[in-house]
Parts: structure tokens; C-alpha cells; sequence
């Protein structure tokens, strides 16, 4: 799924023009990214957590020539599934959707 895609789902489920729906998804974006910028943690229950790890410098090597490349420290986001989402991937989408899922083999 896009980000265009998803922007269709909510445009559609929420019966919202497509302009606002965009509006939506941006913005809870945007609130994810600056709240992992100042290195707050996000926690959305039954969905997963978002925060961010730090990173050691290390010394990696330039695939195409082979010479030591410095990679400095950096922190870089993590995003953790929730047990609730966990399951809900693992027992099918269809239950969520009110179809039912296959039958267990």
C-alpha cells in the first residue's frame, strides 16, 4: 500500500473528499516525524510503538572499490508492532474485515 493508496482508504471509509483525506494522513505523518526529531517516543495502543535508536560510528566498506568508508553515529527510527497487531497479521486480514479467515490446516 502508497501513501496515495491509504489516502484513498480514509477518503473512502470516512467519506471525506480525497483533499482533506490528504490533509489527514499528512498530518498524522508529519506529528510522527517531528515527535521522533525531538526524541519523543510514540505510542499508538493496539498498533505499535515508534522511537528512535542511536546508532554507534563505525567503519563500513565501499562496496565498488573496497576502501574504508567512516559511517558517523546517527540515530534512526524504530518502529515496534504492538502484540495486538502481531496477532492480527499472523490469524489473516480477513477477520478484520469481517470475512472470516481460512480455515486453520
Amino acid at each position: 500500500m502508497t501513501k496515495a493508496d491509504l489516502i484513498d482508504e480514509v477518503s473512502r471509509l470516512a467519506e471525506l473528499t480525497r483533499k482533506d483525506s490528504e490533509v489527514i494522513v499528512e498530518t498524522i505523518f508529519d506529528s510522527i516525524v517531528r515527535s521522533l526529531r525531538v526524541g519523543d517516543k510514540i505510542e499508538i495502543r493496539g498498533f505499535g510503538s515508534f522511537r528512535t535508536r542511536q546508532r554507534k560510528p563505525r567503519v563500513g566498506r565501499n562496496p565498488k572499490t573496497g576502501d574504508r568508508v567512516e559511517v558517523p553515529a546517527k540515530k534512526i527510527p524504530f518502529f515496534k508492532p504492538s502484540k495486538e497487531l502481531k496477532d492480527l497479521v499472523n490469524t489473516g486480514a480477513g477477520e478484520m474485515a469481517g470475512t472470516p479467515a481460512p480455515p486453520a490446516q
